[in-house]
């Protein structure tokens, strides 16, 4: 039986090449595209589950407001680490990690330098902890001595083979000697330490083991105890503000308590976060490697569902709109004696074979088209082929998907009535024209429910892009590692500014795009309480910072090389003097004092007030900032003319390598770097404009098959029409309006969907575009649109028939 069955299947899939055509490439298409969605969603909820014990490890975190906007941190102070294994007796243990950014090494023989972008100090215990793999050295004693380090096998390479590399040493940033104690496997790519090659031992670095409670430096991580859990050590985490912070903070405001410190508007939290939700779930300031966003996978996870959903509307919708031409053959079929389940067993049959052969398809898509997606999403997926749960689980689905596109379109057919269909009465009343509205309806919903998506998502990354940033990030050149050249950087920037391609340059700590930066508390002269504190940002910087980033000021001047007493100035933005309670007029001439104690021994004089610029994500407030003129060396920032930009970076590094041979010349265009803290929305615009022409591609694909139905349907109608003089203008229109009425059902339905759910998105940002009435107007005509061209061709086509043919045709 289930041989004749599968003969009789495929006989009637190639009795419709057009109708099978349609429903296996839909449902390829869908497949394809969910495959690779669903691929994408397991990679980043896999982020950090790989760590030994990852479900038992929790970062610690703290939010803090003291004397300005409040702030999310995901560093917390040295002492910390020590407090948490001493006080509370659920952790079993703790880790420290200092990010140390871009470092250089480089053997005692050579003076060749070998960047590696991210080093970090940590405490001993991180091969044990993690259970990273170690494959030369001792994971328990590899970092027990201070300038000790160990490195990924990738860092290694670059200097020593790694199996001769143990007790081997190598220079870091041409100042201490380190000792190689261990070489790890390089990390995987979906954990929090992908970033990182370099990991050298806290026992070497002084700041560790100071009882600095009020300076957040150090990503911390604790494990857990079997048996406990985040709930037990909510209270105890928190009573460290009381045990140790206001103490501290006694040492400056002597008298304070908990109590003045929060009726002030001021707060510390502390809190923990686990390990595996910290990619998906964490948007701190100092978050170690690249983090995702729990949001985008909801929005792909939806995708991924309406893109399947699609496929499978498609499959109802042209199987029970051309089972209508097999009537008679299922009416033969009872006469002969068939049932019921005879019947829905041969239409499941043909629905299984359909699918399957669209997994197969689907497959061959998903594979031609993972690379290109994983250039879009800076991934590296590929399909699991050798495990069997993927598939297990693939071939379950497809069963599940069979029965669900199947299942209606089988029962549908197996209600026919014999003597109705076999009488010639019915095409038109056998039924499910309402359903196949209902669903053309839900997936044009669908589909403007994606347009509305990617127009907000596109709009929004455009308002960002275009918006005045209160700096000029274009043809800014940005050259890092300036401190390596030392008494040289000075005359290094007088030369660059002398080539005729240069308009400025300027030596800075810090510029306005992402880095590591601490706040430090400033005080008005005269007002040490807590209450007058401002936590702000201190960034030094030389004379010539305003005129190359074109910051403006509000009131006051810039710095001037000719006044003496500027090496003592201060320039603060908007933000500060809302905190200090001034106005920018108000607030030149007072001096300020950065901390207290022997800390404020010098002051500085407010001499201008710069208008607000975004140094942080625009999901941020603009926070309380100051520049004070300084030799510090971090960046230098090139402002260059319009021109041959490749021959002006060559000039530059030509004059670098005459400085420093060794040291690779590491720079890079400031709006590339800005262009780098929306990666996120960018990478998920692009992937919004994807599949949501892919969503529209199905569903049209549907449409078209329904209008190719609908016209062979009435042909005679139409053949009638044109006798009596309708023109092909006419009946293309009535061979339309049905169809574009159900699109315009469908707009209404999606248009505050598409609303509230865009909305929620645009919260994120502090800063953002209202979704106007462009938008649905656009998202609405684009629907539209398709809809028109989809169905036209075949409205068109049957218009233009000779009508003889058409009354002739039975």
């Amino acid at each position: 039986m289930f041989k004749n069955q599968l003969k009789i299947a495929w006989r009637s899939i190639k009795k419709q090449p057009f109708l099978n055509a349609l429903n296996t490439f839909g449902l390829a298409i869908g497949i394809a595209g969910t495959l690779i969605i669903c691929l994408f969603i397991y990679d980043e909820l896999s982020y950090d589950q790989m760590f030994l014990d990852s479900e038992r490890i929790h970062r610690i975190n703290v939010d803090a407001k003291f004397g300005g906007p409040g702030r999310e941190m995901s560093q917390v102070s040295a002492p910390m680490a020590g407090a948490i294994l001493n006080d509370i007796p659920q952790v079993e243990e703790v880790i420290r990690f200092r990010p140390w950014g871009t470092t250089s090494l480089n053997k005692i023989d050579s003076r060749e330098l070998v960047l590696e972008d991210n080093a970090t100090w940590v405490d001993t215990n991180v091969v044990s902890m993690f259970g990273l793999k170690m494959l030369y050295g001792d994971p328990l004693k590899a970092l027990e001595q201070p300038n000790s380090m160990i490195l990924t096998k990738s860092a290694v390479e670059k200097h020593f083979e790694p199996s001769s590399a143990i007790g081997r040493e190598l220079i870091v940033n041409e100042g201490q000697t380190f000792t190689i104690t261990g070489v790890i496997e390089d990390l995987p790519q979906n954990s929090f330490l992908a970033e990182y090659s370099v990991f050298m031992s806290l026992m070497g670095f002084q700041d560790a083991f100071q009882n600095e409670w009020g300076n957040h430096n150090y990503n911390t991580f604790i494990k857990l105890k079997h048996n406990a859990d985040a709930a037990d050590i909510a209270a105890p985490l928190q009573g460290m503000m009381e045990r140790y912070l206001i103490p501290y903070a006694q040492q400056f405001f002597p008298g304070i308590t908990l109590k003045e410190f929060e009726a002030a508007g001021n707060y510390v939290n502390y809190s923990s976060m686990k390990l595996t939700d910290l990619h998906l779930h964490s948007h701190r300031a100092e978050d170690m490697g690249r983090n995702g966003d729990i949001n985008n996978i909801y929005i792909l996870s939806f995708i991924a569902l309406f893109l399947i959903l699609l496929a499978s509307i498609n499959f109802m919708n042209l199987s029970t709109a051309y089972s209508l031409k097999r009537a008679k053959e299922i009416g033969i079929r009872k006469t002969l004696g068939s049932n019921k389940k005879g019947i829905i067993r041969q239409f499941l049959m043909e629905s299984g074979l359909i699918t399957f052969g669209s997994l197969i398809i689907g497959l061959a898509m998903a594979w031609i088209a993972l690379p290109f997606f994983n250039d879009l999403a800076e991934k590296a997926i590929s399909i699991p082929y050798s495990s069997p749960v993927f598939w297990l689980v693939l071939f379950a689905a497809a069963i599940l998907l069979a029965l669900c596109s199947g299942s209606y379109p089988a029962f549908f057919m197996s209600k026919f009535r014999p003597a109705r269909v076999l009488k010639g009465s019915g095409e038109t009343s056998l039924g499910g024209a309402k359903l196949r509205s209902g669903l053309v309806i839900f997936q044009f919903a669908i589909s403007v429910f994606l347009i509305i998506g990617t127009l907000v998502v596109g709009e929004q990354l455009q308002f960002i892009q275009n918006k005045d940033l209160g700096y000029s990030k274009d043809q800014v050149l940005l050259i890092n590692n300036l401190n390596r050249l030392n008494n040289q950087a000075g005359s290094f920037k007088e030369e660059v500014k002398q080539l005729s391609q240069v308009a400025d340059a300027t030596l800075s700590e810090f510029v306005p795009t992402p880095s590591s930066r601490t706040d430090s508390s400033f005080f008005l002269e005269g007002k040490t309480d807590q209450e007058s504190a401002v936590n702000m940002q201190g960034w030094r910087v030389d004379y010539d910072y305003m005129n190359t980033l074109d910051l403006k000021l509000v009131s006051g001047r810039d710095f001037d090389p000719s006044i003496a007493t500027d090496s003592t100035a201060m320039i603060i933005n908007e933000s500060a003097t809302k905190v200090l309670g001034l106005s920018p007029e108000e607030v030149l001439g007072k001096r300020v004092a950065n901390g207290l104690g022997e800390d404020a021994l010098s002051y500085y004089t407010v001499i201008g007030v710069v208008k607000n610029f975004h140094f942080e994500s625009m999901r941020n407030v603009v926070r309380p900032l100051s520049l004070r003129i300084s030799n510090s060396l971090g960046y230098m920032a090139v402002k260059l003319k319009s021109g041959n930009f490749e021959e002006t970076v060559s000039k530059i590094q030509g004059i670098w390598d005459s400085r420093s041979p060794g040291l690779s010349f590491d720079y890079r265009f400031m709006d590339d770097s800005f262009n780098e803290v929306y990666e996120n929305e960018r990478r998920l615009g692009k992937i919004f404009i994807i599949f949501t022409s892919l969503s529209i591609f199905i569903a049209c694909l549907g449409l078209f098959g329904l209008a190719a139905f609908n016209a062979h349907k009435r042909i005679k109608e139409i053949g009638v029409r044109k006798v009596l003089g309708a023109s092909v203008g006419q009946i293309t229109y009535r061979l339309s309006v049905d169809f574009l009425k159900l699109v315009g059902i469908a707009i209404l339905i999606a248009l505050p969907i598409g609303w509230f759910a865009m909305n929620r998105w645009l919260q994120d940002f502090t800063y953002r575009i209202e979704i106007g009435v462009g938008i649905f107007l656009a998202s609405a005509l684009l629907a539209i649109l398709i809809a028109m061209l989809t169905v036209s061709y075949q409205s068109i086509k049957a218009a233009i028939v000779n009508p003889v043919k058409s009354l002739r045709t039975e």
